[in-house]
């Protein structure tokens, strides 16, 4: 199915005006594209803002970020286990849940970090080794909003991406084209843009010697007498080329391709699946003048009248992650370990295992995430959410629709604010909202609403609002972000 971006803002900054006004869905939309949703309480801060300054600060804090503070078993090798499979695995799952914790606390610095987990992929069942892991994740980390050179020169050398590409079995000996094909073909270029095979072949001779992998975990050290030392041609340019010059000469020759490729895939995942390439370019064009700084370039894009264009604002699909804790955040509900720990289990359960997309080239998204099977999945973890925060913290149901709605009296009032506030561009039709409405009223008697007797402290007033975002999840518009 083609999907058509009918946004026409540019890049200028966005200046709230009658026609673009800085308000709660404005606000949803931010927070939701550079994190995983936000409070009530959140939105009513922002909106207090100014929109190019808040965005400012966010990126900002993100920079400040330091990385995860490194478990005990950073950097342990095979000979620090005594039953390596149970204690690796048991290790793997704590990992993950403390990412998926740290979504919730630092929303734009992990949100870049899962953005370049699939594209700079190493998927984890290939390798099998905790501390592994937590360098390629810090390496995500530190060079989230960083400079993308730095990142993709660091990460050909990181344990995980040289096993899982076959790095350390490209020798003088016998070349291994995996990595070098995958930098071209989709950490940098793109698919056929701009490289040949012979290109391919002479950058796998350019990186050998990676190969001093002698214990399970341990450092994989270069090894000097299995790199080639021969001339090689790569794009155009003969020398005895080694690790670093391959870097060199692909980020100076290839330049324009590279800035397009990694401008036009943050545009698809971070505004619009269909690229407006007038956007991409004035972006490709920041990246290049900023010697490839990525911070730069987010500012630019997420500060613009482009970005909160109205035909932007639910143009795309949440992933299994997205979908989950934009839920628990916007809720407003607090991330006890529990919570977190069935998020991380609900979001596996949907298709998105951390650290282990689909394969090299990342999950699809957007469209791909949705089929007739993972609808059903995806209501019914929404299900177990709002279940569960039924049964333990019935009075964050009433917080929400009394926040949301100031705390009204009037159901269709609560209805339509909450409706409104858990979906981009509210519902598409006046019968979804009149069927929303019916959800909240329940089974209170109709006549307790006419008579002015009901409001938001009534027993049924949890059971009530747990009743319309069941209702709310299940609708398209509930997908969308």
């Amino acid at each position: 199915m083609v999907t058509v971006n009918c946004a026409t803002g540019t890049l200028a900054p966005y200046v709230p005006s009658a026609a673009m006004p800085w308000n709660r869905q404005r606000a949803l939309h931010l927070y939701r594209r550079l994190g995983f949703g936000a409070t009530p309480q959140e939105v009513d801060a922002a909106l207090a803002q100014n929109p190019v300054a808040l965005i400012d600060s966010l990126i900002d804090a993100a920079i400040a970020l330091p990385p995860t503070p490194p478990p005990v078993w950073a950097d342990w090798d095979i000979n620090d286990y005594t039953d390596f499979g149970q204690q690796t695995q048991e290790q793997l799952i704590a990992y993950v849940t403390n990412w998926v914790r740290d979504m919730v606390n630092n929303g734009l610095r992990e949100k870049l970090t899962l953005f370049w987990s699939n594209h700079l992929v190493a998927r984890y069942e290939t390798y099998v080794c905790p501390s592994y892991l937590y360098q390629y994740h810090r390496l995500l980390q530190t060079h989230a909003l960083g400079n993308f050179k730095s990142m993709v020169y660091e990460m050909g050398k990181t344990p995980a991406m040289l096993i899982f590409l076959n790095g350390v079995q490209n020798t003088l000996f016998s070349p291994n084209e995996n990595y070098a094909r995958e930098l071209y073909e989709l950490f940098t270029l793109g698919q056929d843009n701009g490289y040949t095979q012979e290109d391919i072949v002479n950058t796998a001779r350019a990186l050998t010697g990676w190969n001093g992998f002698t214990v399970a975990c341990a450092p994989i050290p270069y090894v000097p007498f299995l790199h080639d030392n021969g001339n090689k041609t790569i794009f155009g340019q003969t020398g005895n080329w080694g690790y670093d010059e391959v870097h060199n000469i692909l980020f100076t020759e290839r330049d324009d391709q590279i800035a397009h490729h990694i401008c036009a895939k943050l545009y698809r995942t971070f505004v619009h699946p269909e690229v407006k390439e007038e956007i991409v370019a004035e972006l490709a064009t920041t990246f290049k003048n900023n010697n490839w700084e990525l911070a730069p370039v987010l500012r630019q894009l997420f500060r613009s009248e482009h970005f909160f264009d109205e035909f932007v604002i639910g143009a795309e699909v949440k992933s299994p992650t997205e979908l989950m804790l934009n839920l628990i955040r916007e809720s407003g509900n607090t991330f006890n370990d529990e919570i977190i720990e069935v998020s991380t289990y609900l979001i596996y359960n949907l298709g998105q295992e951390l650290f282990n997309p689909t394969d090299v080239a990342g999950w699809p998204g957007n469209r791909e995430w949705i089929d007739s099977s993972t609808l059903t999945g995806r209501w019914l973890a929404c299900d177990a959410y709002i279940y569960g925060m039924y049964e333990n913290f019935p009075q964050v149901l009433v917080n929400l629709a009394k926040t949301l709605s100031g705390n009204s009296t009037d159901p269709e009032v609560v209805a339509r604010s909450i409706a409104d506030f858990y979906t981009p561009n509210g519902l598409y039709s006046d019968e979804a909202y009149v069927r929303a409405v019916a959800a909240f009223k329940w089974e209170v008697p109709q006549n307790y609403y006419d008579n002015g007797l009901w409001n938001l402290d009534w027993p049924t007033a949890p059971a009530q609002t747990a009743l319309l975002l069941r209702n709310l999840s299940r609708l398209p518009e509930f997908q969308l972000m």
